[in-house]
């Protein structure tokens, strides 16, 4: 016993583990019960005898051990087989005599092949009798390739007195020829076909030169379809149709009776394009850079959108493709300027038969009046500027004019001319010291900040 003292199993006092020490083995393992030998299957020395090996069976004297595998050979001397459990009678040896006859002892059924024996087999053949086999190592008998000729096998050589003639016009010879070849006719050549007319599009151009006709890109204008520019582009690319015939010829006419359509793409682009709300300050010009002032489009830009527009459009560089002013503002003008990719709305703001109002606060002056010109600008004067005056010996459609207070009076027109409301002003004695663009039909400037732009609403009109 090891004089290791032993700790106490508590959790201040954890069992020390000493290495040196076996494991110790529980008490049922070592008085495990073990089974009884009999003495009479144990040896001198105390250990369990090995069990004998069977004695092997007698075999004949004059029998060779069989392989493996290899059935037992009838008539043999051997033992029978023992019966099988549960049979009623032995296995008993049969006579030979019994015996079904050897495969090749066997009959024949009528019509087969008769057996072969040894006394009964083929004469063999020598070497002078076989078929010579072919020397690259082809087939006997028929099915041999045939020898190579030597310089002396050849054929005798034929010469042109002997030889078929072929016929002039390369057809065969020999028993494939005819001989009535010469004798039939020549055949006929094949008449041409005349070339096919096509006539997808003769109901549109036929109208060319028709009273009444009109260009096709003109008339979806009319319609409101699109602008023209963009019934060129549509037509180009092959989006426009006529009674149901695509048009791709730029410039073809039709009658006003016929029917245009557009396929779903053209209508998939015209929904994409955008329209901006500009509030323009003064010293930018409406469309291109002119005598060193900027176009009023460089103002597009994400930081100049204003903050509160909630149109839910995120702003992309692909806006400003084909970005055109509908209605223009002078350089010394501010107020609400319309930039559309669209051409419909362009021609609603600015076509010739626009009826589209468009509101202006104009600051103007009178002589040497500059405050309260209402009092000192004669009433009949205002009443031409309501109708009656000519621009480009032209007569001006009627227009609105009121006082919006003593030096501002409120325009609201339904044309736009080139610089109207300050020629207008001229006509008349006034001078025009500030303008100011508020509306465009239902749109309005509101509360959009000056040099800010935000999205037109799907929701919005003009």
């Amino acid at each position: 016993m090891s004089d290791t003292p032993r700790a106490k199993l508590s959790a201040k006092h954890p069992r020390t583990l000493d290495k040196t020490r076996a494991p110790v083995r529980s008490s049922g393992a070592l008085s495990r019960p073990t089974k009884a030998v009999p003495a009479s299957m144990l040896d001198a020395s105390g250990a369990k005898k090995k069990p004998a090996a069977k004695p092997a069976r007698p075999r004949p004297v004059n029998e060779a051990p069989a392989p493996a595998g290899a059935r037992r050979p009838a008539g043999s001397g051997a033992a029978p087989r023992k019966p099988a459990a549960g049979s009623a009678t032995p296995y008993e040896k049969r006579p030979t005599g019994a015996r079904p006859p050897a495969r090749g002892q066997r009959e024949r059924v009528a019509g087969a092949r008769p057996a072969r024996f040894d006394d009964e087999s083929r004469p063999r053949r020598f070497d002078e009798d076989r078929p010579r086999r072919a020397p690259e190592g082809g087939a006997r008998g028929d099915f041999a390739r045939p020898a190579k000729r030597g310089a002396d096998d050849r054929a005798p050589r034929r010469f042109d007195e002997d030889r078929p003639r072929r016929s002039a016009e390369g057809a065969p010879s020999g028993r494939y020829a005819r001989d009535d070849r010469d004798t039939q006719p020549a055949r006929q050549a094949r008449p041409t076909r005349a070339p096919r007319v096509e006539h997808d599009a003769d109901d549109v151009k036929i109208h060319h030169d028709a009273a009444g006709s009109l260009r096709l890109s003109k008339r979806m204008s009319e319609l409101g379809l699109c602008s023209r520019r963009e019934a060129d582009e549509w037509i180009a690319k092959g989006w426009v149709r006529v009674d149901g015939k695509v048009v791709t010829e730029l410039g073809t006419k039709i009658l006003p009776t016929q029917e245009i359509t557009v396929v779903q793409a053209a209508r998939k682009e015209q929904a994409n394009r955008m329209t901006i709300l500009l509030h323009k300050p003064i010293g930018y010009v409406s469309g291109q850079a002119e005598d060193g002032y900027e176009p009023a489009v460089v103002l597009v830009t994400r930081e100049h959108h204003w903050a509160e527009d909630d149109a839910g459009v995120r702003f992309s560089p692909s806006h400003l493709r084909s970005l055109a002013p509908a209605g223009r503002l002078d350089i010394d003008s501010t107020g609400l300027l319309v930039l559309t990719q669209d051409g419909r709305i362009a021609k609603q703001l600015i076509g010739e038969d626009s009826e589209i109002e468009k509101e202006y606060l104009v600051r103007v002056a009178y002589n040497e009046h500059v405050e309260n010109v209402q009092a000192h600008f004669p009433a009949d004067r205002l009443a031409l500027l309501r109708h009656g005056l000519e621009l480009d010996d032209q007569p001006l459609k009627p227009a609105q004019v009121d006082w919006q207070n003593p030096e501002q009076l409120r325009f609201v027109l339904k044309e736009g001319k080139k610089r109207q409301i300050r020629r207008m002003c001229e006509l008349v004695g006034l001078h025009v010291t500030g303008l100011k663009r508020v509306r465009m039909g239902r749109i309005t400037l509101g509360n959009l900040p000056v040099g800010e732009w935000r999205y037109l609403r799907a929701g919005e009109g003009f």
